[in-house]
């Protein structure tokens, strides 16, 4: 019996020994995380939606892996929050435990300084055994710009240095400068030109430039189409004066301000030189020649397709190498990533820029309707894309500057608008009520623009639609369509509709302007008439696009806007 009692002894203790150990294994594992989302700020003007499915990773590094592969991420970065206890401040991400379902995370990239390595063999070894000295950069850092008095030989011998070539640029990378650099000339011609403005300063002796006048207008004209393929008066008179500013002696004293009659030299030499181009297949000019026109439009200065909205690559060549074969892969290509549930956006990116010239040409030499361009180029109406369509475009990063001179002027529009009188009364008291109700800072940039469009007397009803409900957008031409909450605390929703078609949604009044601006500019698209001016300030104010040439009214609103 004592045997049988301490074996069930035996027995209680190992089953309650089981049964702690159980439920020490229940208490140790872990709770099924939640499913989450995150705001991301990629840029200012890109942000995006980031599903956790699995819910918040455990450490910093799995979400940064997470966020690089999800949005194609490359180089280094670091992730910030916000911290409510700093007014919304953000500070560096630590530890996951920071943050939770729906919170904002910024991504900071980190840019690392350049750095150059050279390696030299020994000179007096490399003379003696005529071998190279080898020059190594990194980085894609070009010797020339470092050493620029390297020459392609050494004296005494006839080994050449030979360098890494430059990246083939097809695209301008410059507006036109604020002030024009005269190039180098020839040596002769500058030895020429030397002489003569020597003897200019001391006894006032006017050069005879007949001998030079050749490679002056071709290194001109060269220089010049870096910039624009059809300059403008106002610009080739920037040429002709800075040419007589560094060259006295070529002045001309007839003239009136000694360098008229340079400034209709370069006139006929840019058509000479274009024409030039044109037989060598630029498609910036090739676009206008006659053969490639229509039945009615054959006649020489008729419907020209050129730069009008101060484009600086208005119809780039294909990259070295590409032709339109090789480009269309690549759109269909492009095509089919934009279709996966998860995109790439580095990818998308990378052949949005390589088939900017294929694009631009059938844009702008075809003139494809809306529909099909969303067909076939679906990125393009994408919010990032616009932005990096309009920079490649005109060099200018479009929401960042539209935004900043918005709200550095919008005080002063609404001023000038305000202190108006009857003609306007209606319009600006509405605009006053929009700003009683919500004081926000869309709601301010909203209430500018309106303002804007009433200063020039222009209809708001042109460019925004108060609607509720769908209805039909199948005859708007051009607009913004705004969807306003049943409360004042919620925010309007805009739509893009253009030739009846929706190409944006679900954005605030303000950024829907900015975007339909890099719109126009990226499907090559005409102001309306009935908002000319409107538009016309949007890109000359608040873009500052070819800014020093505007209509009276526009001008007139710079002026009153600086001073």
């Amino acid at each position: 019996m004592a045997f049988i009692k301490v074996e069930i002894e035996d027995m209680l203790i190992e089953e309650a020994f089981r049964v702690k150990h159980e439920d020490t294994e229940e208490q140790t594992e872990a709770p099924k995380s939640c499913p989450a989302k995150l705001r991301i700020i990629l840029q200012e003007h890109d942000i995006r939606k980031l599903d956790l499915p699995q819910g918040i990773p455990g450490t910093v590094s799995e979400l940064e892996s997470i966020v690089r592969k999800t949005f194609g991420l490359n180089g280094n970065f670091t992730l910030h929050y916000k911290d409510a206890d700093f007014g919304e401040e953000y500070f560096s991400l630590t530890t996951t435990s920071d943050i939770k379902d729906k919170d904002t995370i910024k991504v900071i990239h980190i840019v690392e300084p350049p750095t150059l390595t050279l390696t030299f063999t020994d000179v007096e070894s490399s003379i003696k055994t005529a071998s190279k000295t080898c020059i190594q950069t990194s980085v894609h850092t070009s010797v020339t710009d470092i050493f620029p008095s390297i020459s392609g030989s050494f004296p005494g011998s006839q080994d050449t240095l030979i360098l890494p070539s430059p990246e083939h640029k097809t695209q301008r990378s410059q507006r036109w400068p604020t002030e024009f650099s005269v190039p180098r000339f020839a040596y002769d011609t500058e030895l020429v030109l030397a002489a003569g403005t020597e003897a200019f300063k001391k006894d006032g002796i006017q050069l005879s430039f007949t001998p030079i006048l050749p490679d002056i207008l071709e290194k001109l004209a060269e220089s010049i189409f870096q910039y624009v393929a059809y300059p403008t008066s106002t610009q080739l008179s920037d040429v002709a004066e800075a040419l007589v500013q560094k060259y006295p002696c070529l002045k001309e004293p007839g003239s009136y301000n000694g360098c008229y009659g340079w400034r209709q030299r370069l006139k006929y030499k840019m058509g000479n030189y274009r024409a030039k181009l044109r037989g060598l297949g630029c498609p910036e000019l090739d676009v206008n020649s006659i053969k490639k026109k229509r039945a009615h439009d054959k006649a020489p200065a008729k419907n020209i397709k050129k730069p009008r909205k101060a484009e600086v690559n208005f119809l780039p060549p294909h990259p070295q190498g590409e032709t339109e074969e090789s480009l269309e892969n690549e759109r269909v290509e492009l095509l089919n990533e934009v279709k996966r549930s998860m995109m790439n956006y580095q990818i998308i990116s990378e052949k949005m820029a390589k088939t900017f010239s294929i694009r631009r040409q059938e844009i702008v030499s075809q003139a494809t309707p809306i529909n099909d361009l969303k067909y076939r180029w679906p990125a393009l109406f994408d919010a990032a894309q616009i932005n990096e369509e309009f920079t490649r475009i005109t060099t200018v990063d479009l929401e960042e500057t539209f935004m900043a001179k918005l709200d550095q002027y919008s005080p002063k529009i609404m001023s000038l608008v305000f202190s108006r009188g009857r003609s306007s009364k209606m319009s600006i008291q509405r605009i006053k009520n929009m700003l009683l109700e919500d004081y926000s800072l869309e709601r301010r940039r909203e209430a500018a623009i309106r303002c804007l469009v009433v200063f020039f007397r222009e209809n708001e009803e042109d460019l925004f639609k108060e609607h509720s409900d769908d209805g039909d957008i199948a005859n708007e031409v051009m607009k913004i369509i705004i969807a306003r909450g049943s409360t004042i605390s919620e925010p309007a929703s805009a739509r893009i509709v253009i030739e009846g078609t929706e190409v944006q949604q679900d954005l605030d009044v303000p950024r829907a302007c900015a975007l339909l601006m890099g719109l126009i500019y990226a499907l090559n698209l005409s102001y309306p008439k009935e908002l000319k001016n409107t538009f016309e300030a949007f890109q000359k104010i608040f873009l500052e696009l070819d800014d020093m040439k505007a209509c009276p009214k526009v001008m007139s609103l710079k002026n009153k806007l600086l001073y």
